[in-house]
């Protein structure tokens, strides 16, 4: 009995979670797709000169950023790279912050980022856009898979294989537990404020547009934009086994993340854009809460690995 135990216990995990993606999340995931969509196709004649106002672009602004920087500093460097270890109160608040962007939760995002490292752009990794071939036609297929398609997959990166430290946090467990309670606050807290605010329905409606509708398809479409067209087009300054590329021009809404070569050549370093002239504000912000003692244990550039990884 012993034994029959101890060989279960040694068994490798499958790659794929036991728990499939259940109907009620796919169809989420498709209205959080196709809502922004439709909602960025109305904006200019909905905004002209009435349906925008100042508080509208402030709370939009608040809430990407928070959210925003949730992904970059806390799901992404933080939970799935541990480029810097963390005091438990921003342990807590980088994963409550990541949980706002309605992208995955932190288990669910960590397992997946993770396997798509062990597998970039080969068989198995869960949203490369080379998977159906380098033509016109299944690049660009290819593109659109890597970009949202794989969302709509039953399956799940096994999140005991890929993510075993914080499968077993306690932290992380309640915040994966309560992740649809954050993503139902994340939702509704622009409207309230808006509402609280203009104290009227109609500053509560132009809050949700902008704050809410706009705020989180915009963050979810340059989130997407790193599996996507990080990985076709834009430069290559390190070398890497894949084909992640850095992409200028989505530096700053990315907060740093299309700095995507440096990263996949040394994913554990905090500074993605470690060249000359290459913004990086989730460094930035790493670097404060370094110095307010609240990050410790960064793993910034080493000069010597960066020469030996540069190009040319």
């Amino acid at each position: 009995m012993t034994v029959a135990t101890e060989n279960t216990a040694q068994r490798p995990k499958p790659d794929i979670d036991p728990e499939l993606k259940t109907r009620s999340e796919i169809i989420t995931f498709g209205v959080v797709v196709a809502t922004p969509l439709i909602a960025l196709a109305v904006a200019v004649p909905f905004a002209w000169g009435w349906g925008l106002s100042w508080i509208d672009i402030v709370i939009a602004f608040v809430f990407y950023v928070v959210t925003g920087l949730g992904v970059t500093v806390g799901l992404h460097r933080y939970y799935t790279h541990g480029s810097f270890k963390a005091k438990r109160p921003l342990k807590i608040a980088l994963g409550i912050a990541g949980s706002l962007s309605l992208e995955m939760s932190v288990l669910d995002w960590v397992a997946t980022h993770r396997k798509h490292h062990k597998f970039s752009d080969k068989d198995g990794d869960p949203h490369s856009p080379w998977r159906f071939g380098t033509g016109f036609k299944a690049m660009s297929k290819g593109l659109l898979y890597a970009h949202m398609g794989w969302l709509f997959e039953p399956t799940r990166a096994n999140r005991e294989k890929y993510a075993p430290d914080l499968y077993k946090d306690p932290d992380v467990r309640k915040m994966h537990s309560w992740f649809p309670v954050m993503a139902i606050s994340s939702l509704l807290l622009p409207p309230i404020i808006g509402g609280l605010v203009t104290w009227s329905w109609w500053g509560a409606a132009t809050a949700f547009f902008w704050g809410t509708v706009v705020r989180i398809g915009l963050l979810h479409h340059v989130t997407w934009s790193i599996n996507s067209i990080c990985h076709v087009f834009g430069e290559e300054d390190f070398q890497v086994r894949d084909k992640s590329r850095n992409v200028w021009w989505l530096a700053i809404p990315s907060f740093g993340e299309s700095w995507h070569n440096l990263h996949h050549s040394d994913p554990t370093c905090a500074r993605h854009g470690a060249l000359k002239g290459q913004i990086d504000l989730s460094a930035g912000v790493i670097r404060m809460l370094e110095k307010a003692g609240w990050a410790y244990d960064v793993r910034w550039p080493d000069p010597e690995r960066l020469a030996a990884k540069r190009l040319g």
